[in-house]
Order: structure tokens, then C-alpha cells, then sequence
């Protein structure tokens, strides 16, 4: 039965990405949004809902290593997988705005974590917690990085569509519905694959903090995957890499501000290097994003090999 719910679980994901980008996509137009911004919001906050919903009930029952592992272990196959495998399909173009801001501050949420988590360096206590009051920091730093989505997708609004660009992409409510059902496939079929996928993984003997790094992150990072590869396949990059990357900084200052606030969480220390791979993989995505403007393909698939080798790492490391 698992393997079946599985099954479905990878089928909803896919079919849910396929209508949630067209649905997303027609929004932005219609709202005159470019697209960017749409993927650093609505996709990324939308694609990013499995993390949030393992990760969070995860801290409700205490298991701060899944908790924790998840976010991290999503971020690290974010920024190379899903990165990797979507610019190998089709090279990723990267505007000038993900360079100058969105990226920076995806490496500025990953210090800040990093500072979260170092309790014994910075503060001499016995054991590394992110406390309620980091969870309190990580917050405002989400609302910083929102108020700057906002004045963005203010300030970049295009001139008013005509009659036939709204017949082009259909009305408010038909893309409305498209978009929020895509997402509840989505979110539905990355539970069902997290769940599932997490049972098989633990029948197997896998430790809770090796769970959360691998199955349960590429699990819930199935969304981010499958949307990604979507919109790159349809020509959207700008809603792929806006996905990715709005995704990240959604799960490190949202989802574990969230899941801190609820229970302090405890650090394993094996995640301090875990940490330090996705600083050097987000520095590595700044230097990719700026040849010309594009992750190339072979870029792409040097991030998918990346990914393996360190995957392999943390099996053997368990």
C-alpha cells in the first residue's frame, strides 16, 4: 500500500506542477506582474508548502532533526539538483534583479541560520538550540525580504493588458482555480510522498537526521523539481530559478522562524557542515548566474554530479 500512495503521490505532483505554472503564469499577466515575481512568491510560498507542513509537524512532535535536516537537506537540492537537472533541460536565464538581490539574500538567510544554530562558539553554552528568540529573527528578516517583493512587483508593473491578452490567458476565475488547484495536488502529492517514501526509508534503518536530509528533503522538494523542469520546459526560467531561489529563503527565515517559535529546536552537529555546503553552493549559483546571464547546461549538470557526491557523503557518514 505505501508504494501505491507512492505512486500517486509522484502523479499528483506532476500533473499539480503542469496547471499551477499555467495558472500562475496567466495571473501574472493579468496582474501585469512580471514573472519573476511570481515565482518568488505565489511559487515559491506555494511549491515550498511541503516543507512547511513536514517541518512544522515535525516540531510538534519534537523531532528536531528531521525538522531541521529537511530545510537544510531541501536547500542543498534546491541550489544544486533542482538547479542542476532543470538547467541541463533547457539553460536557465537569470535576471539582473536574482544577481544583485535575490540570491545575496539567500546567502544572508543562510548566515543568519548558521548564526542561529552556534550557541556553543558564540554564546559558551553546552548545546546549539535555535531558540524562540531566533525563530523571532528569522521572521523579520522574512518580512524584510517581503516588503522588498512587494515594492518590487510594484515598481515593475507593465502597462495595462488589452481585451486580447485577457482572452490569451482566460479570466480571474478560471486561472484562480487552476492555480489553487494545482497547488493542492502538489501539496497533496508531496505529503503523500513524503509520508510514504519516509515509512520505507525508517524500515530500513535509516537514522531520523539522515531521513531528513535525503528522503524527506528530496520528498518535499519534489514540488520545487517538477515545477522548476515545468516552466523551464515552457519557457518560463524567470518562474523556475525565481522558484528555486525565493524557495530557499521561504524555508530557512519562514518555515524554521515558524517551527522554532512552536518548540526550540535542537542542533545536531553534523548539520554545521551540511550549513557550510550551502554557502559554498549559493556562492557557486552567484558565479554560474553571472556568465552571461544563464546557468548553461553543462553548469547544470556539474550541480546534478555535486549533488550525487554529496549525497553519497552523508550515506556513508550515517
Amino acid at each position: 500500500m505505501v508504494y501505491l500512495l507512492l505512486i500517486i503521490g509522484f502523479g499528483l505532483l506532476i500533473k499539480g506542477a503542469d496547471y499551477f505554472i499555467d495558472g500562475s503564469s496567466n495571473i501574472a499577466a493579468l496582474f501585469r506582474v512580471p514573472p519573476l515575481i511570481v515565482g518568488l512568491t505565489i511559487v515559491a510560498f506555494g511549491t515550498g508548502a511541503p516543507e512547511a507542513t513536514v517541518s512544522i509537524i515535525a516540531a510538534l512532535e519534537g523531532n528536531a532533526d528531521v525538522t531541521i535536516g529537511n530545510i537544510i537537506g531541501s536547500n542543498l537540492l534546491n541550489m544544486s539538483l533542482v538547479v542542476g537537472i532543470t538547467a541541463a533541460i533547457f539553460p536557465l536565464a537569470v535576471e539582473r534583479p536574482t544577481i544583485k538581490k535575490e540570491i545575496p539574500f539567500a546567502f544572508l538567510a543562510t548566515i543568519v541560520l548558521l548564526v542561529a544554530m552556534s550557541d556553543r562558539a558564540l554564546e559558551f553554552t553546552n548545546e546549539n538550540f535555535i531558540t524562540r528568540s531566533d525563530g523571532i529573527i528569522l521572521l523579520l528578516f522574512f518580512a524584510i525580504f517581503l516588503y522588498y517583493v512587494i515594492e518590487a512587483a510594484r515598481n515593475s508593473r507593465e502597462e495595462p493588458v488589452g481585451d486580447d491578452a485577457t482572452d490569451q490567458t482566460g479570466g480571474w476565475g478560471k486561472n484562480i482555480l487552476i492555480t489553487v488547484g494545482g497547488l493542492a495536488a502538489i501539496v497533496l502529492g508531496g505529503y503523500l510522498v513524503v509520508e510514504s517514501s519516509t515509512d520505507i526509508a525508517l524500515r530500513f534503518g535509516m537514522s531520523e537526521t539522515l531521513v531528513g536530509l535525503t528522503i524527506v528533503a528530496i520528498g518535499s522538494s519534489l514540488p520545487e523539481l517538477i515545477t522548476s523542469i515545468t516552466a523551464a520546459m515552457k519557457q518560463q526560467s524567470e518562474i523556475a530559478l525565481g522558484n528555486i531561489v525565493g524557495s530557499s529563503i521561504f524555508n530557512l527565515l519562514f518555515v524554521l522562524g515558524i517551527a522554532s517559535i512552536i518548540s526550540p529546536l535542537p542542533v545536531n552537529d553534523k548539520l554545521f557542515f551540511d550549513i557550510f555546503v550551502l554557502l559554498v553552493l549559493t556562492i557557486v549559483l552567484f558565479i554560474f548566474s553571472l556568465t552571461h546571464y544563464k546557468v548553461k547546461k553543462y553548469e547544470g549538470m556539474a550541480l546534478t554530479v555535486f549533488y550525487v557526491i554529496y549525497l553519497i557523503y552523508i550515506i556513508i557518514r550515517n
